[in-house]
């Protein structure tokens, strides 16, 4: 087996992401209940109390809310950088010192035969970061929660075997929709959110040949839908003269999971 993953949910009400090897089992965020992350996980038929471990992104409510709950429960060990920790702490609940891990802002870790690397993303939180995950020669690419795909990150995402990228909104659907201009501005600014179209542009420069899949992930549920994300992503890829597979993800239900060959 290389490795395995489901996008358990992904959107503006919740974020939660699970990625195993051999070896290794990872959760990536728990924003939601610790029921709802139970539920997710049983349809993916993976036991929690299995994990290896759980690492955080940011402090933002989507991303954490069930995090204290699920690491008491299955005794987890949970990897945030510092300012995330200071950030999230007191509303994580009460957690025992061997639970507690750095994981610093663009470091390489290896657990076993997985190799996890932190990137930082422009995002209105305390210290935002995302990981790509290495095993067998295999690498995948965890990028959402970000205002903007700088050279940077294009540089350690590029050339993954799989995508979980961000689409969070349709512009057109945002300007003309129901928020208050403060948020609109925040969600089109440089620490908000990518849009279909920059999701597209973004992948044309990273993915290669050895890309199979690509989920388009954190989609707004005010200001897009599943079909506009994907014909916008694939109308862009395809005027490059690029023909790939786009995936949905969901925010209640996990995508099936899936090996990378």
């Amino acid at each position: 087996m290389t490795l395995r993953f489901s996008v358990l949910a992904s959107g503006s009400t919740g974020n939660a992401f699970y990625i195993e090897s051999n070896e290794q089992k990872f959760l990536v965020d728990a924003g939601l209940s610790g029921k709802q992350m139970d539920l997710l996980f049983s349809k993916v038929h993976v036991d929690p109390s299995s994990l290896t471990g759980i690492l955080v992104t940011h402090e933002h409510s989507d991303h954490i809310k069930g995090l204290g709950i699920i690491a008491r429960k299955y005794n987890l060990p949970i990897y945030a950088n510092e300012k995330t920790w200071k950030a999230m702490e007191k509303s994580l609940g009460k957690l025992t010192l061997d639970q507690k891990f750095v994981f610093g802002m663009e470091e390489v870790k290896t657990f076993k035969d997985m190799d996890i690397e932190s990137f930082g993303v422009s995002h209105d939180a305390a210290e935002p970061m995302f990981y790509t995950f290495r095993h067998d020669g295999k690498k995948v690419a965890l990028v959402t929660d970000l205002g903007y795909v700088s050279e940077r990150i294009k540089k350690t995402v590029e050339d993954a075997d799989a995508y979980i990228f961000e689409a969070n909104h349709d512009v057109g659907m945002l300007r003309m929709g129901r928020y208050p201009w403060s948020v609109k501005r925040r969600i089109l600014g440089d620490s908000g959110h990518v849009s279909n179209e920059d999701c597209g542009l973004a992948l044309t420069d990273i993915i290669s040949n050895r890309t199979k899949r690509i989920y388009l992930a954190h989609l707004s549920l005010d200001n897009n839908m599943k079909d506009l994300a994907r014909m916008s992503v694939q109308n862009v890829l395809r005027e490059r003269g690029i023909e790939i597979d786009l995936y949905d993800t969901d925010p209640k239900n996990p995508t099936a999971l899936y090996e990378v060959v």
